[in-house]
């Protein structure tokens, strides 16, 4: 299944209290338990200016649902082709 890389603008993410991201967190499990078992939420990185997000998906159309219904922001969403790391180079 096709896996997405989610940028979220969200100004001053890096200064969000842990209660703040445990609130933007259970919104998302919210909305993920309403679209169904086929959209997961892998992994998030929270940076100063923005949270990239980590999903697995059958389509990007699945990711923008989720974003609109969470009221989340989606200002990118790549899917990822290739994965590397550093057993790649051992290859």
């Amino acid at each position: 299944m096709p896996k997405y890389v989610i940028e979220r603008d969200i100004e001053g993410a890096g200064k969000l209290t842990p209660e703040q991201l445990k609130g933007i967190s259970q919104t998302s499990c919210g909305v993920l338990r309403k679209l169904g078992s086929e959209i997961q939420w892998v992994q998030s990185y929270v940076t100063g200016d923005k949270i990239y997000c980590v999903y697995i998906s059958p389509s990007e159309e699945l990711v923008k649902q989720h974003a609109s219904q969470g009221g989340f922001p989606a200002n990118r969403i790549s899917e990822v082709l290739t994965i590397i790391d550093p057993t790649t180079a051992e290859g």
